[in-house]
């Protein structure tokens, strides 16, 4: 079409020429056609289709496997939800994606880090601290009055019962302020332990967990703070300290130390990000919640007042999940417990059910998860669909291992007598999954995978329903049975991706 405007002729004529000098030097192409206006359509040889689905099924785990990212080094930080209260289940669709996005890099062929940033600094600790403090005197004496921005949650009253398990009224008798640091830390710690249990039970599992204390105990926020006033991005103002993010994009200069000397929360979040770029990774993944947004542009501008290019850092959004219970939605705050936890999600649906549910919408879009919908053992619901495909092929081969069938070897199969329309749409559908591999891997979006799952199990359950794989022909049989094989790896393979298990039975 390009070509037809710089040639002055009619672009189907700009398309005869490219069609007579096609030359096919590996064989592959069966006919090319003109269509319309100009469109050149290219039509496959079975024979391509059929050499696709050998490599599929002799290479076992390690077809789809891509190498675009050369090794190079990528930190996934994700989640990082404060250590004030259970994780809830918007905390699961992001552990979900940034697990999963972990996953997919890894396929791709990128040394991948998954940390959890602990922000174990600031107010909210300190009101943890205090809200667990006086669920613990309440216990003595019932009627004193509980803080008005407090943690509400039961959970909280749980931790308080602990402490009086172990240290009965001793810190009773201390000062307030003498005793809120042990309930902070104490806090703190018995969260971050159910955390981490209801990660490791969700599939996710960090290969660091960073503190943010220990960006102050190491000099490092004070360190950047000086770094970044020798670059000349530092002035006062109104008894303030700024950084200049406004040179880089940012619509106003932000404070890193108030007139109190209070330091905001920008000031650790930079420091953070200069320790990540000195550990040497060539990208930088951070996945927040939404209501971070308009915390993006000046992250991107506090990176690049440090010296290290905009394109190192990738910030990804992720929307908020609505929970549907019986139709009507749940409504979810931390402060004042009316919230649904992941583990509740995990006890009623199961980690497979929740992480796919999780992944079948872009980041950026919001998220209905129907609890009725994810119970159901139907099309419907696209987990089932899925996990039940992989299940099918399994007892597939377990019929024809029961009537004396070994699995065939690829080097005596004939894979020619596979030419049935939704045969040759399954190899179509096993030669794609390297590019969505390499194509999810680019975009940084794993929910490409559960779309290209659905393809292919609805693909195997149309074939299942209409032709049998096991015939009266062995060789034919053989055939299928490759074919079979193919798609479990390629299912197998997937959803592994997405932290799910290929079950053998359902």
């Amino acid at each position: 079409m390009t070509l037809a405007s710089i040639e002055k002729v009619p672009p189907r004529t700009v398309a005869e020429v490219v069609v007579a000098n096609i030359v096919d030097r590996e064989g592959m192409i069966d006919r090319v056609e003109i269509a319309g206006p100009g469109y050149v359509n290219f039509f496959l040889k079975k024979s391509y289709w059929t050499s696709v689905l050998k490599d599929a099924a002799g290479m076992g785990d390690g077809y789809g496997q891509a190498d675009i990212g050369e090794g190079k080094s990528v930190q996934v930080e994700f989640l990082s939800a404060n250590p004030t209260g259970p994780l809830h289940i918007g905390h699961g669709r992001v552990a979900a994606f940034g697990d999963s996005l972990a996953n997919l890099l890894k396929a791709a062929g990128y040394n991948v880090q998954k940390e959890y940033y602990i922000n174990d600094v600031g107010n909210q600790m300190e009101t943890l601290g205090r809200s667990t403090y006086i669920r613990y005197k309440q216990m003595f004496d019932p009627g004193i009055p509980f803080i008005q921005d407090g943690y509400k949650g039961n959970y909280i009253r749980d931790i308080a019962q602990e402490i009086i398990t172990d240290a009965k009224d001793r810190y009773l008798h201390l000062p307030e302020e003498e005793a809120i640091p042990f309930f902070i830390e104490y806090s703190k710690n018995n969260i971050l332990n159910g955390i981490r249990k209801d990660l490791e039970d969700f599939g996710v599992l960090f290969n660091n967990w960073f503190s943010e204390k220990s960006l102050y105990d190491s000099g490092e926020v004070e360190g950047v703070l000086k770094a970044l006033k020798e670059k000349g991005y530092l002035y006062e103002s109104e008894g303030a300290l700024w950084l200049n993010t406004t040179l880089f994009g940012d619509d106003k200069d932000r404070v890193l130390v108030r007139s109190t000397g209070q330091k905001t929360y920008f000031a650790p979040d930079i420091a953070y990000h200069q320790n990540k770029f000195k550990r040497g990774f060539h990208l930088i993944v951070d996945i927040w919640g939404a209501d971070h947004h308009g915390y993006e542009p000046r992250m991107r501008a506090g990176v690049q007042c440090l010296g290290y290019p905009e394109k190192n850092l990738k910030v990804i959004l992720v929307q908020l999940v609505a929970l549907l219970r019986e139709g009507k939605p749940v409504s979810m705050s931390t402060r004042s417990a009316e919230f649904v936890t992941l583990r509740e999600v995990l006890d009623e649906v199961g980690k497979d059910a929740a992480r796919f549910m999780f992944l079948t919408r872009r980041p950026d879009s919001h998220l209905d998860f129907d609890l009725d919908l994810v119970k159901k053992e139907s099309s419907e619901n696209p987990v089932y669909y899925v996990e039940y495909a992989h299940a099918r092929i399994v007892n597939i081969f377990r019929q024809a291992e029961a009537r004396g069938i070994p699995e065939p070897s690829l080097s005596d199969v004939d894979l020619s007598l596979l030419d049935l329309p939704e045969e040759i749409k399954m190899m179509k559908l096993i030669a794609l999954y390297p590019e969505v591999i390499e194509s999810s891997a680019l975009a940084l979006e794993p929910h490409r995978i559960t779309f290209y799952l659905q393809d292919l199990a609805t693909a195997l359950h149309n074939y299942y329903f209409h032709h049998r794989v096991i015939t009266e022909d062995r060789r034919l049989t053989e055939a299928r049975l490759i074919l079979m094989r193919g798609v479990m790896q390629v299912l197998r393979s997937a959803l592994a991706i997405l932290g799910i298990r290929a079950p053998e039975r359902m």
